[in-house]
């Protein structure tokens, strides 16, 4: 694949484009999005990465028009695990949800620079040394394990992270060498008061969510890396997923939690993967060679229907789960007027709280508490 040096400026064109939409044509105005706008706003989003999709297949053909679709599928089923670390940050900060959708932009965006100099520094090592994609299969080996933990956690013990949640040491730094204001002031990140330069909480919490998705990067970059060895596919990928980002964190911070087998299937992705990167590596050294690599279109293949099962699963599993705690509460089986027992609770009714949404409150600095 040759990808021209106009190509990679005509990305970056419509990136910055998008963020100047974002940023004076919607989060300017600080609001609270209803369910109705963050679907228009990422439905619009998906469309825009689709668009380049078909564009990467006029350009280059199937198969790199493939390596992204499923690039950009991974990232975007990773993103829907991270949006859950983003509204515990997010919690911890008391941040209002008047200002939330500026504080996950701008992180975004912070993110964004940080994800292509890895990207770059990623391929200039995998040019270079096969066995770089040793490392890359054996982590993202690790983190699927470390997502299949995760699905047989206790849902209460998550609801505790909110509370257990410690500042990185990137923020406690900045809390020590800068001047931090009590309160929020208003959306502003930096105030001046009697000549000196005050950072707001609204400034450590975009640090906080720019500088977590770092660890973020170390699974999700490998993970397109082991779909394609393409650099700009893999920034791509990762722009459009993560420009999407902001609507998805309100679109689904309801849902999350009815998605009780999102690790599962996450785990049998990036097991997937590793396996591909791992099998690559071999055959770098002629090894193994018996053992074909997966091509594009059963990786494609794998990564959409894991996802599709996964969330039929995690659906019914989430239906069964709630009739059978209903019954345990009342004694008695729940039925609906079609005969099917069902429970008769807030997440069938559409009235949940959401998972983890309303963080509580921070007392700003004119002295009047600010709901979260």
């Amino acid at each position: 694949m040759v990808v021209h040096t106009w190509e990679w400026f005509a990305l970056g064109a419509v990136i910055i484009v998008l963020i100047l939409v974002d940023l004076f044509g919607h989060v300017r105005k600080a609001h609270e999005p209803t369910i109705k706008e963050a679907a228009i706003w990422s439905a619009g989003y998906v469309a825009i990465a689709l668009v380049f999709g078909a564009v990467m297949f006029w350009r280059h053909g199937s198969t790199f028009a493939g390596e992204y679709f499923g690039g950009y599928t991974v990232e975007k089923a990773l993103s829907v695990d991270n949006i859950f670390v983003f509204i515990i940050v997010i919690a911890s900060f008391k941040v209002p949800r008047l200002y939330q959708q500026k504080v996950l932009l701008y992180g975004i965006v912070m993110a964004l620079v940080m994800r292509l100099i890895f990207i770059l520094l990623g391929d200039a090592l995998i040019q270079r040394f096969v066995w770089v994609f040793f490392i890359f299969g054996l982590f993202l080996l690790y983190t699927a394990i470390a997502q299949v933990r995760e699905g047989v956690e206790d849902p209460d013990e998550k609801k505790k992270e909110i509370e257990q949640y410690k500042p990185n040491a990137i923020v406690r730094w900045t809390e020590k060498r800068f001047r931090v204001t009590e309160g929020f002031v208003g959306q502003r990140l930096v105030v001046r008061r009697d000549g000196k330069s005050w950072l707001t909480p609204l400034f450590l919490c975009i640090v906080s969510i720019g500088t977590v998705d770092l660890i973020f990067a170390l699974d999700s970059i490998p993970a397109i890396f082991g779909l394609t060895r393409e650099p700009f596919i893999v920034f791509s990928a990762n722009a459009f997923a993560l420009l999407g980002l902001r609507q998805l964190f309100f679109l689904v911070d309801g849902l999350l939690e009815k998605l009780i087998y999102l690790h599962y299937g996450l785990a049998v992705i990036l097991g997937f993967i590793s396996f591909k990167l791992i099998i690559h590596a071999f055959h770098g050294y002629d090894l193994l060679l018996v053992i074909p690599e997966p091509p594009i279109s059963v990786s494609l293949g794998v990564i959409l229907g894991v996802i599709v099962v996964t969330v039929v699963a995690s659906l019914w599993g989430n239906r069964k789960r709630a009739r059978k705690n209903l019954e345990s509460d009342t004694g008695e089986r729940v039925t609906d007027v079609t005969g099917d027992e069902s429970p008769q609770d807030d997440a069938d009714t559409g009235q949940g709280t959401g998972a983890y949404s309303n963080p509580g409150t921070r007392r700003s600095d004119d002295g009047d508490a600010e709901r979260a």
